[in-house]
């Protein structure tokens, strides 16, 4: 009954065919052009060459995971905001640090992304940290971290764009 209020539109279909819009071919802007320009200028490290964003990287995660294996280890109780996370999480990390040091060392991509992925986290972190800090030492620890966190991502993203990607089979 309900169909009988409503209006019908044409049941059969139009006679002509829907035109297809030519694609137009866009120049390209200037900023593809500068982007053009900056690649054509990277060259890929040689056998052996580790610019200092690397060879800090690699340092700061050696570092990190020893002294969170030795903290385990040892029975020490580091946490953050009266919690502590379980040996299970803290052993991962550590392994996962110390992974992505030796992928680093190697100059491999996957690593360098990797731990750049993690430093996104622990500077995102830090700064909501920052929001509960309550004393001059919380927020110094705080600054440090993102600033320095900050910067360090920033120069490896550099060093990320001279890194050449593994070649895929059959490419």
């Amino acid at each position: 009954m309900g169909q009988r209020s409503r209006k019908r539109g044409r049941r059969s279909k139009p006679t002509s065919q829907p035109q297809q819009a030519a694609v137009a071919v866009r120049p390209a802007s200037r900023s593809e052009e500068k982007n053009a320009a900056v690649r054509a200028t990277l060259e890929p490290y040689g056998a052996g060459e580790r610019p200092w964003p690397i060879r800090f990287a690699v340092v700061v995660a050696i570092l990190i995971g020893v002294g969170d294996l030795v903290d385990v280890l040892v029975g020490g109780k580091l946490g953050f905001g009266g919690t502590h996370p379980g040996k299970g999480g803290v052993i991962l990390f550590s392994v996962l640090m110390l992974v992505a040091a030796a992928g680093m060392w190697r100059m491999k991509y996957w690593a360098v992304l990797g731990f750049q992925a993690i430093l996104a986290f622990v500077v995102l972190f830090f700064s909501l940290a920052l929001i509960r800090a309550s004393n001059f030492a919380a927020v110094a620890i705080g600054v440090g971290v993102v600033c320095g966190g900050g910067y360090l991502f920033y120069k490896l993203v550099r060093v990320l764009s001279r890194i050449q990607l593994p070649r895929r089979p059959g490419q």
